[in-house]
């Protein structure tokens, strides 16, 4: 007679790659989040995303920028919690670490054209660059124009602000348009605001229990043909953190 073991299985390393490189290109599949072996991982995943952030790229200056700036973009009002709640500038600057902060996903060499979005990016730089060259250019543009760095003007003046960078031909340096660095911090405000925890915005779910989104559940297939009612149970991040 047989007997099973119970054991939950380590997944197997390929052949000629570490142990480490493996767990951290497996991170983000279905096989990472759900292996039992990982456990850990996700609670701790969770536990630092909970704790309160140390910036890693940004200068004080360029987070105070950020925070005045996103919570314009994304305010706190009656439907639910701001930018600064939500933990959107710690994403954002999480975000300069990694491949696509470096611009490791893009081919950067020249010449740069401007095209349209199917291809491919065509900026001479990388998200980091933009936000470094933005911001000090933000920074150098208000005191120009209105005698104070962003964070220190008052929210109508900040918004006027924001307002001519989206519209206006304005540039930071020769090459860097104000508008091409608004829509980087809008969309990565956007991201932050309605990512999965575990990236480091969307604190407590708070963007997704604003929309009611139920966040990342494995299985929907007793609601998919209920048509009506309202779907009854709360928001829940990949690591298991429910709102």
């Amino acid at each position: 007679m047989s007997v099973q073991n119970d054991t939950p299985k380590k997944l197997p390393v390929p052949p000629g790659m570490s142990r480490r490189h493996f767990l951290m290109a497996l991170a983000g599949t279905a096989a990472f989040w759900t292996a039992d072996e990982f456990a850990g991982w996700r609670q701790a995943i969770a536990a630092e995303a909970a704790q309160t952030y140390t910036p890693r790229y940004f200068t004080p200056d360029e987070w105070r920028f950020l925070e005045a700036a996103t919570e314009q973009l994304f305010p706190q009002d009656e439907t639910g919690p701001g930018a600064k709640a939500l933990g959107v500038v710690g994403f954002i600057d999480r975000q300069m670490d990694t491949p696509y902060g470096r611009g490791g996903l893009w081919f950067m060499s020249g010449p740069f054209r401007e095209g349209p979005a199917n291809l491919g990016y065509q900026l001479p730089y990388v998200p980091r660059e933009i936000y470094r060259l933005g911001i000090a250019g933000a920074d150098r543009y208000c005191r120009d124009h209105h005698g104070n760095a962003f964070a220190d003007l008052d929210h109508p003046t900040q918004i006027e602000v924001l307002t001519a960078f989206e519209k206006l031909p304005i540039m930071f340096g020769e090459t860097l348009t104000a508008g091409i660095f608004f829509e980087q911090l809008r969309t990565n405000t956007m991201e932050g605001a309605f990512s999965d925890p575990i990236h480091g915005g969307n604190r407590h779910l708070g963007g997704w229990v604003m929309l009611g989104f139920p966040g990342a559940r494995a299985d929907f297939m007793d609601w998919v043909d209920q048509y009506g009612p309202a779907y009854p149970l709360g928001s829940v991040s990949i690591s298991g953190e429910t709102a």
